[in-house]
């Protein structure tokens, strides 16, 4: 009975949810109130538990459950039956839902505009990632950092890290121009949106081709700080998976669902809805089982599956999900702490966090950049570097 409640109270919600539109529609906003406190409170218990890592108390369920029942019961008394809210429903979802593809439209389109805008000091430096970045390795001669741009930033970037020395790391620069591990004729994927145009993007699903000889890698994003050691990640057991990554479905409840697409047969037929939602921005890769398992034949697969784009929606994560399913190894949280580039996130995590990433529009570079979390990033800028003074870079 135990392991249903949690079941029960999620979907305690969703109904509550809809009973909360249709009240406030028809000026019961008291109710509505009550209503959406009791969801508040549903949903940070279940939050809390997952945070913890521990299934909820008998105590906390049954409370849980039979207030919202009590509410949901009194909805009943209003006479909101099925027929009504499946209408009057189904109308809001549709005006919403216009709303919402018009305002992400703009939102979208201005956010990418800003998070695109390269401000003067970094144009004029001519390079906007790898320096920022701090190393943390105890053992840095058996390290190697293999860096990836495009043949616009590629110059640069090698000249930085040929003048600058970084603890004895060998850095590998190279430009996606050159590789030719899609040897099998595919042409280039197209993307609607700008911030997925970029194939570096997608380069992520390539890594074993473009680094025949190696057998592990970390993976990490250009907008990420080190600020602990990594080298503890190279001896994590993956257990035969291909994937170490940290799980997202926590706080956020970022399960399979919010990113695919359960009406089309083919993603309702392969994959779990709630199955967990994981991050890319730091990984690890174990790139013999990658070899073994083919996992790049299955991203082509999925592309090829998506022509009409209606499997998942916009960006790299969704056919993560789909090319790693059941290949990936959870990690702690520790290790990749995300979110600083869009919502706060607990300072304790940050203090704890091996990798901070700073995924969303607003980078720490720029001036949309999150103003509590900018000194996080700043103060590995060497800010008397000749060049950053040259630049007026601050």
């Amino acid at each position: 009975m135990l392991t249903q409640l949690p079941g029960k109270l999620t979907d305690q919600i969703s109904l509550a949810k809809a009973f909360v539109v249709i009240a406030k529609e028809s000026k019961y906003l008291q109710f509505a109130w009550e209503l959406s406190a009791q969801i508040r409170n549903s949903q940070s218990l279940l939050s809390n538990a997952a945070t913890r890592r521990t299934p909820l108390t008998t105590r906390e369920s049954e409370t849980a459950v039979r207030e919202m029942a009590l509410l949901l019961y009194q909805a009943q008394q209003l006479h909101y039956d099925s027929a009504t809210m499946i209408m009057r429903l189904k109308a809001k979802i549709q005006a919403l839902e216009e709303q919402m593809s018009a305002v992400n439209e703009k939102s979208s389109k201005y956010g990418q505009i800003a998070a695109e805008e390269v401000p003067r000091s970094l144009y004029c430096l001519g390079v906007s990632c790898g320096q920022f970045n701090c190393f943390k390795l105890k053992e840095s001669r058996y390290v190697v950092f293999h860096l990836v741009t495009d043949e616009i930033n590629y110059a640069a970037m090698k000249a930085w890290f040929a003048l600058n020395s970084f603890r004895g790391v060998t850095v590998e620069v190279q430009k996606f121009e050159d590789f030719t591990c899609r040897g099998d004729g595919r042409t280039p994927i197209k993307f609607r949106n700008p911030k997925y145009l970029s194939m570096l993007n997608h380069l992520r699903f390539y890594i074993p081709e473009v680094f025949p000889a190696l057998k592990k890698v970390v993976f990490l994003d250009d907008d990420v700080v080190v600020q602990k050691d990594l080298s503890g990640l190279f001896s994590i057991d993956l257990n035969g998976n291909v994937n170490g990554a940290v799980e997202t479905c926590m706080e956020t409840f970022h399960r399979y669902h919010k990113y695919l697409n359960y009406s089309h047969p083919l993603i309702r037929e392969n994959f779990d809805p709630d199955a967990c939602g994981w991050a890319f921005g730091m990984n690890v890769f174990d790139l013999v089982e990658w070899r073994k398992r083919n996992v790049t034949g299955i991203y082509h697969y999925w592309q090829e599956m998506k022509i009409d784009r209606t499997l998942w929606k916009l960006g790299t994560l969704p056919p993560g999900l789909l090319t790693f399913y059941g290949l990936r190894e959870p990690l702690s949280p520790a290790w990749h702490v995300l979110g600083l580039g869009y919502t706060n996130v607990d300072p304790q995590l940050i203090e704890k966090g091996a990798v901070l990433h700073f995924n969303g529009n607003s980078k720490p570079w720029l001036k949309i950049g999150m103003e509590m979390y900018k000194p996080l990033w700043e103060k590995y800028v060497d800010y008397n570097h000749p060049l950053l003074q040259q630049c007026n870079f601050h």
